[in-house]
């Protein structure tokens, strides 16, 4: 089960990656006002969500120990980025604001994750 769970953090892992590395790909364009949201975020989001749902089920599995406050507060910020990159995938450029705010809750996002014990 372990090794399991180690795969699916990796899986989870990659897709933090994709969503604030097509972010960070975009903060020269977001500067000059036309960034936009890029497939890689939206299937970085996407890729998030599915495995933080399997990792949740796979350590409830395992009975190991899962903060379900935390996970919580993962989950409704991540619905929040996938709201706002869904709706606006389509876009040529997207608000500074809403661009900045996807950033910013990726980071609180994986600062959650780390931090909160």
């Amino acid at each position: 089960m372990d090794v399991l769970i180690h795969l699916f953090v990796g899986l989870h892992i990659i897709g933090i990656a994709s969503l604030l590395g097509g972010f960070l790909t975009q903060m020269k364009a977001m500067g000059q006002g036309t960034a936009r949201f890029v497939p890689a975020m939206l299937h970085g989001a996407l890729t998030m969500l599915v495995t933080g749902v399997i990792l949740v089920g796979l350590n409830q599995a395992d009975d190991q120990p899962v903060d379900n406050i935390k996970i919580g507060v993962k989950l409704a910020l991540l619905i929040v980025i996938l709201g706002l990159v869904y709706v606006k995938r389509d876009e040529e450029k997207v608000d500074k604001g809403m661009f900045g705010l996807v950033g910013l809750l990726t980071t609180a996002n994986v600062f959650i994750a780390v931090l909160w014990t």
